[in-house]
């Protein structure tokens, strides 16, 4: 089905990160997108909100915003609670145990089973043809809700649980790539990356510490491309 300007139409999982940032740029021109972002808690809503409400701007989106603050009530993460978040270097990032121990502290009970649901909810009200979404293969590595077996497992699920007539599929362009790939298909797509939001802290200026930073911060450094982003570490 064809939408305004002969577009097809997409559901976007937007959190205004570089991840989500340049899966949705990279269907930008093919797809009439219609942006969704969360508020389940963080404490980075504010900057996430004002980073996705750029991004849609410039990409010429619809935005709309979910409140599913409940969800911040569930487990005990470092993202929705009063829990310190884990500050890690280099290093850490390449050590697995480090890396699930930082994880599991910020680990979101079953919060990219809901995103994706209510994504699905949108697209098929919508007629959408795709949802986007940021998962890659780097974080798929602590977080199973980035990965290959997640993605086909949901599309699966997908094609049984609803009725539209045009298979809603969840495409994720980043599924095989790290961060490093990622920042460098940004560049070549032409991703608003300068707006993005990647911190786990939600203060003006990325604290560069979060594993959430420090992969940014390595990404952007060895990929050789300027690094927009402004770090208090």
């Amino acid at each position: 089905m064809k939408y305004k300007n002969n577009k097809k139409k997409a559901i976007s999982v937007l959190s205004g990160g570089l991840d989500s940032t340049v899966a949705t740029s990279f269907f930008a021109k093919e797809y009439d997108i219609h942006a969704i972002t969360f508020n389940y808690g963080q404490k980075s809503l504010d900057k996430e909100i004002s980073a996705s409400n750029e991004i849609c701007k410039k990409l010429g989106m619809e935005h709309t915003i979910i409140d599913i603050k409940w969800l911040s009530n569930l487990g005990n993460s470092a993202l929705t609670s009063d829990n310190t978040i884990p500050k890690v270097n280099f290093q850490d990032i390449d050590d697995i145990e480090i890396s699930e121990k930082t994880a599991n502290k910020v680990w979101v009970p079953g919060r990219n089973v809901v995103f994706t649901a209510i994504a699905t909810s949108f697209a098929e009200s919508e007629k959408a043809d795709i949802i986007i979404v940021g998962w890659d293969k780097e974080e798929a590595v602590t977080f199973p809700d980035n990965s290959k077996e997640f993605l086909d497992s949901f599309n699966n699920l997908i094609s049984v649980g609803t009725i539209s007539d045009n298979k809603i599929k969840i495409k994720a362009p980043l599924i095989d790539l790290d961060k490093i790939e990622i920042v460098k298909l940004g560049k070549r797509v032409n991703a608003p990356m300068e707006d993005s939001y990647s911190c786990y802290l939600g203060e003006d200026k990325h604290c560069g510490v979060c594993e959430s930073c420090v992969r940014r911060k390595r990404a952007f450094m060895e990929s050789k491309i300027d690094d927009p982003t402004s770090y208090i570490e």
